[in-house]
């Protein structure tokens, strides 16, 4: 596997972890400590790998659209019934991901942006520091697509109405067909807002960098 495609691998997978255990750790504070239980509050990659979405789509992706790696982790498990903020602690446990992929890409494209990088030193791992912005920001942008199981589904959901409850149990039985739907109808406007959001928090000079 040539160096470029390890570090990519690398990348997703260690992004992926990060978003999982954000994930735990807010409903650790929220009261429940089922991610903790199951040993999941971990930065271990072996604890989060999901073969599918950790390994074979990865590799998939790097055999049929090189230059581009997509996956996820196991989903952290947690129990709604222990959140102690009623119907928004879910929408609390999903936004945590996303969040955390978005927080990375900012401290790695601000410092990207400001020429930290090269004022450490780290000038040769700059293509890496870009790397690490458009993997997060994709991992970010996709799980807030209002698609089950994505986080973006569970916060829909704890801002609807209590009649409106059952769609969720609806659309999880479809999330599979909702998931491929949006990976082969979806990605043209998720790949637009990563390029939109990249440019906002680095500037033009990561498209410059990428292509």
């Amino acid at each position: 596997m040539p160096i470029e495609l390890f570090f990519g691998l690398a990348i997703l997978l260690c992004s992926v972890v990060i978003h999982e255990v954000a994930h735990g750790y807010v409903a650790e504070w929220l009261g429940d400590p089922t991610a903790r239980l199951a040993g999941r509050l971990t930065l271990n990659p072996l604890r989060h790998l999901d073969w599918f979405g950790s390994v074979l789509l990865p590799l998939m992706f790097l055999a049929f659209s090189p230059g581009f790696i997509f996956g996820w982790a196991k989903p952290v498990p947690y129990n709604p019934h222990n959140l102690r903020a009623g119907r928004a602690g879910p929408a609390l446990v999903a936004v945590a991901g996303p969040a955390a992929n978005l927080l990375l890409a900012i401290i790695f494209g601000l410092a990207f942006r400001f020429g930290i990088i090269t004022t450490l030193g780290l000038g040769a791992a700059t293509p890496l520091f870009a790397h690490i912005v458009l993997v997060n920001l994709m991992l970010a942008v996709f799980n807030l697509m209002p698609v089950p199981p994505l986080d973006g589904s569970r916060i829909l959901v704890a801002l609807l109405p209590y009649r409106y409850y059952w769609l969720e149990r609806w659309l999880e039985s479809y999330g599979l067909i909702f998931i491929l739907v949006l990976l082969l109808v979806g990605s043209p406007l998720i790949t637009q807002l990563v390029w939109f959001l990249s440019n906002l928090i680095v500037g033009p000079a990561l498209l410059m960098l990428q292509m």
